[in-house]
């Protein structure tokens, strides 16, 4: 039970969180230019994903990892981050949409394919705690 609470913390579910109200919102606003625009799916998948980057980075940046103001190189990291983690919820979107499935069920569960690749790079890449010896500091990465 102990190994658990240091797996799930308050920081872990804030993340958890804000990922679930940017999905909601994701959906919705896929919901409104595919479904209502009738714009191309692709398209709509596309520009959903980065109008909630933005957004979801500037929240997680200030509520869950507590930085006062966002950097120019965490938002390049959470773009990287997020343009590969897009890259497999896009690519398994747009083919359970080719398969017959239904467009926003195809979008939640392309949601499963990239969660796990975005609690990686968010924890241990983006806002990894720096290492307590600053000898073990990259030179390169400043705190």
């Amino acid at each position: 039970m102990n190994h658990l609470k240091e797996i799930i913390t308050p920081q872990v579910v804030r993340w958890l969180v804000v990922g679930s109200v940017f999905a909601g919102a994701g959906l919705a606003l896929i919901k409104v230019m595919a479904g209502i625009l009738e714009w191309p799916y692709a398209l709509a998948t596309l520009l959903s994903a980065e109008i909630c980057t933005v957004f979801r980075f500037l929240l997680v940046d200030r509520w869950v990892f507590g930085h006062e103001r966002p950097a120019v190189r965490r938002l390049w990291q959470y773009h990287v981050a997020n343009a590969l983690g897009f890259t497999i919820w896009w690519g398994a979107a747009n083919v359970l949409r080719f398969a017959g499935v239904h467009y926003l069920v195809a979008s939640v569960l392309a949601l499963f394919f990239s969660v796990g690749f975005s609690i990686l790079s968010n924890f241990f890449w983006i806002w990894r705690k720096p290492a307590t010896n600053p000898t073990q500091r990259d030179a390169l990465d400043p705190v």
